[in-house]
């Protein structure tokens, strides 16, 4: 599962440094042309606004760094974190454009539902625990915790025999 996750963090990443690079740097291209190949897809839903491309892309670069970092610092933590965030992204805009397909064409529409799924899907992945993760006792910081020592993060877990957990 660590490989899956891995693999789903760098993919992650890489959608994130194409979308977030092409709309941060070259906005007026990103918002003419994107995806490419597939289609235009941003051009369709109104006006162009260099500041609302170039914040998309500032977002999408800043959560590309943090999947970096967490390909650099892998943990079962670092990996459920940054699963929460490119869920709650995948989540928002999926919903926003699932909402909004009026202005395109059937193609286009279903392009945009696959791909955005599929983004949303690697997040999802990396907060499925894999089995060392559930068989690990690590605490909120990924460490292996000293067991009931005054401010640790196992002081206060006790199994209904007395045992800290």
């Amino acid at each position: 599962m660590r490989r899956l996750h891995t693999a789903a963090l760098a993919l992650s990443a890489a959608i994130a440094f194409f979308v977030g690079g092409w709309a941060f740097f070259a906005p007026r291209s990103f918002f003419d042309s994107f995806p490419g190949v597939l289609g235009r897809w941003v051009a369709t839903d109104g006006p162009f606004n260099e500041h609302l491309v170039r914040d998309v892309g500032a977002f999408y670069l800043a959560l590309g760094v943090a999947s970096v970092a967490g390909l650099v610092w892998r943990s079962p933590v670092v990996f459920r974190i940054l699963g929460l965030a490119w869920t709650m992204f995948g989540v928002l805009h999926l919903w926003y454009h699932v909402t909004h397909l009026d202005h395109l064409q059937a193609d286009a529409a279903v392009g945009t539902v696959v791909s955005l799924s599929i983004s949303l899907a690697l997040g999802v992945v990396l907060l499925i625990p894999s089995r060392a993760d559930v068989a690990d006792p690590t605490d909120a910081t990924g460490t292996t915790s000293r067991a009931g020592g005054v401010g640790s993060a196992t002081s206060d877990r006790t199994t209904t025999k007395g045992e800290t957990r």
